[in-house]
């Protein structure tokens, strides 16, 4: 009589791990497919404060790329990040810097290689509501780049019409290692 290892258990597949990030000076918006949420940003002066209405260039700076940093730090490499794209009819100060910034952290997300993916306001608004002109408040807007991303991946976190899924052919998605796609 020979005796043979039992088969080994099956290994359950653990989703994947996607960032979805809504970048903002003031209120960076990141939610992770783990369960938790996050904003981070910096408090700049108020114009209603005395003679002060925006940091000096050099506090400005320091504060920007340390704002980089926190926002990178906040979690470690997902399989997935799906950043909100620039709303480029925003106008009003600090478009300069809002620029600046969403390039800094998209350059910083695809120097650790991680995947990342680009929709713009309307396709989010649309993901979450249906109406792509959905107000801003309609939606919360990092979760709902989070959901988007674990959908594309084949991980929804919950059925949705196909209207609303329809954002996803809007998006700019990476191409992952061994994805036939």
């Amino acid at each position: 009589m020979t005796l043979t290892a039992p088969d080994p258990a099956p290994q359950a597949l653990t989703p994947p791990v996607v960032i979805g990030i809504d970048p903002s000076l003031t209120g960076t918006g990141i939610a992770s497919s783990d369960g938790w949420v996050n904003v981070i940003g910096y408090k700049r002066p108020r114009a209603k404060d005395p003679g002060i209405t925006q940091l000096p260039h050099p506090e400005r700076i320091r504060a920007m790329r340390k704002l980089v940093l926190q926002v990178i730090e906040a979690f470690h490499l997902p399989d997935l990040v799906v950043m909100e794209l620039p709303a480029v009819s925003r106008s009003g100060g600090g478009a300069h810097e809002r620029g600046w910034f969403w390039w800094q952290l998209y350059s910083e997300l695809t120097r650790y290689g991680v995947p990342t993916a680009l929709m713009a306001p309307n396709a989010r608004a649309l993901y979450a509501t249906g109406k792509g002109n959905a107000a801003k408040g309609a939606v919360i807007d990092a979760v709902t780049l989070m959901a988007a991303g674990r959908d594309w991946l084949g991980h929804p976190i919950t059925d949705l019409p196909k209207t609303h899924r329809a954002a996803l052919d809007k998006a700019t998605w990476p191409t992952l290692p061994g994805d036939p796609r």
